[in-house]
């Protein structure tokens, strides 16, 4: 079984930073679309960033936050910089591979104001 699991999510103040990280139990290469979503209380999940052939943000965090990647260490990380109260919520990582959705417990972001 496919297993992701998320880290580094916490309490922090508006302008700060925090480093997500999602480290997943099987193989992940390059051609295999990595990905960040998030669901806030009340809202429907939504995404933040995916990493494949290229990468793209969500216009609410372009130029704050940055995906990437080690695959040697199957691992993919999102850095979370700027922070603002919108976007405390529950942040999931996301891997598709083999045609199928793996999706991580997430982590819980809160960013006070």
């Amino acid at each position: 079984q496919v297993q992701l699991v998320e880290s580094g999510g916490g309490l922090v103040q508006a302008g700060g930073s925090l480093r997500l990280s999602c480290l997943a139990t099987t193989t992940i290469f390059s051609f295999n679309t990595m990905g960040w979503y998030r669901q806030a209380p009340g809202k429907q999940r939504e995404l933040v960033a995916t990493s494949g052939s290229s990468t793209s943000y969500a216009d609410s965090v372009k130029g704050r936050f940055t995906i990437s990647r080690d695959n040697a260490k199957n691992t993919v990380y999102l850095q979370m910089n700027s922070l603002k109260p919108e976007d405390t919520a529950v942040y999931y990582c996301n891997l598709r591979k083999g045609a199928r959705d793996y999706w991580g417990q997430g982590t819980q972001v809160t960013v006070s104001s």
